[in-house]
Formats: structure tokens, sequence, C-alpha cells
């Protein structure tokens, strides 16, 4: 069971770098790039043809010589900030961050509003009128029995 739930790497023997330092690099790359298709996967579990390009790209770039951020930087420039797991914060991607608590936060304040201001029930029942002890009568109903 627990092989089973491991991730599991879509990277094919055939993509693998002979160098393992070079591969453990573009393994550590590859987990901060997201694929384009399958959204909030990273290329390295994805199987989709494009996660597959990336893959061969970062691993290109690698063997060219290129560090890991310019190697970032120009999946960042040819895919926008999408590409990256964790986005960089600026004014571009400030709903990115930001844009899930704010609305936690206002779901929280819209709810707590509804409950403080929904009414109180009352507590205690007003007693019958007359006329309403005249027609339990009628019916057959003791009008002074508890509920």
């Amino acid at each position: 069971m627990l092989a089973m739930s491991s991730p599991v790497h879509a990277v094919e023997p055939s993509e693998i770098l002979s160098d393992p330092a070079l591969e453990s690099r573009a393994r550590e790359l590859s987990k901060g790039l997201r694929c384009l298709v399958c959204r909030n996967e990273n290329i390295d579990e994805s199987d989709a043809d494009l996660a597959k390009d990336l893959r061969i790209l970062v691993r290109e770039r690698l063997v060219a010589g290129d560090t890991d951020q310019e190697i970032l930087d120009y999946a960042q420039s040819r895919y926008g900030d999408y590409v990256l797991l964790k986005p960089p914060l600026n004014a571009k991607t400030i709903l990115l961050w930001f844009g899930g608590p704010i609305l936690l936060i206002g779901g929280g304040i819209v709810a707590w509003r509804q409950i403080a201001t929904r009414p109180v029930p009352p507590t205690k029942v007003p007693p019958l009128t007359e006329a309403e002890r005249a027609r339990l009568r009628d019916l057959g109903i003791e009008a002074d029995r508890e509920a």
C-alpha cells in the first residue's frame, strides 16, 4: 500500500540525464514548474505532452550550463508567472496570493453577521386568549394542559 501511495513520476527513461547531479537539479526544478495542461501538478508528475516538452527543455538548458535561476527565468518569460507553482508576489499576482484568504475572511464575516442579526425566538409563549380557550373546549381539548 505504501509503495502505491508514493508520488508517480512521469519522467521517461529517455529523458533522464546521465549525470546524476544534473538529473537531481532537473528534478528539483521540475517540482517548481506547473504543468500548463494539468493545472496544479508539477511537470515532473504530469504525463501531458507539454509537461514532457518542459522537462526536456529544463534538461537541455542544464546541459547547456544555465543556472537554476536562468532556467526558471526563461520558463517564466516564455509562459508567464503561471508556470511557477510559487509565483512571485507582484501587482499581477496579488490576487493569486491573497484572493483565497480574502474570500474566506469575507465569507466568515457574512456568516457571522447573518447569525448575529437573526431574530431571537421568543422564550415564553404568551397565554391563550379567552376566544382561543373557547375554541379548544369546542374541539374537546383541555386548555390548561401542558404541551
